[in-house]
């Protein structure tokens, strides 16, 4: 009796800390939290974020990536640019380092805006934390929402996200259950990754 209440006790006791080992070095979930990355993502879907993204440096231009906003609250936006690079929009167009790259993730935003343009004109050096030049800087990000028209994003306020704000990328959608998907990364972004 006593050998396998032991026996349960280690089991309990493996499994809670690989639970934690899993949740603080791998994964985290993530609760989206409004409509700024609507279509792809819809208030209240539950996520699974990779977090080796961070201290492997293995963040793609096109993933949907999660980082502190401030001290309370984390954003959920497509990453679009990384240190180094020229990033610019013009007439609704995304450029980077000089090559066009088509956004699907944008089709619906782009049917039903009632403006002639979903991204306005800009490039690096319209941003806040560039410095007013146009490659981003070292340990930066610029990142955008998908609904384009609501999205608190590097266009305003927010500016580049720094390096150490960064959290992980979402690789997969758990809830609701008929809405899972794994992987959001659009393979436009392949001839500029």
């Amino acid at each position: 009796m006593r050998k396998s209440v032991l026996e349960w006790l280690i089991a309990i006791v493996i499994g809670l800390l690989l639970a934690w080992v899993v949740s603080t070095f791998l994964l985290t979930r993530y609760t989206v939290q409004g409509e700024s990355m609507y279509p792809t993502f819809e208030d209240n879907d539950e996520l699974l974020v990779n977090k080796t993204a961070k201290p492997l440096n293995r963040w793609n231009r096109g993933d949907v990536v999660i980082f502190h906003a401030d001290a309370k609250r984390d954003y959920i936006k497509r990453l679009i640019g990384k240190p180094g690079d020229k990033v610019s929009y013009k007439k609704d167009k995304l450029y980077i380092n000089g090559k066009y790259v088509k956004e699907p993730y944008l089709k619906y935003n782009k049917r039903v805006n009632v403006s002639p343009r979903l991204t306005e004109d800009f490039d690096v050096s319209d941003i806040q934390h560039s410095h007013g030049k146009r490659t981003i800087p070292k340990d930066k990000y610029l990142v955008l929402g998908d609904n384009r028209a609501v999205s608190n994003d590097s266009r305003r306020d927010l500016g580049l996200v720094s390096k150490d704000k960064m959290v992980g990328k979402v690789f997969m959608r758990v809830a609701p259950f008929d809405e899972f998907k794994v992987n959001f990364y659009p393979k436009s972004f392949d001839k500029v990754n």
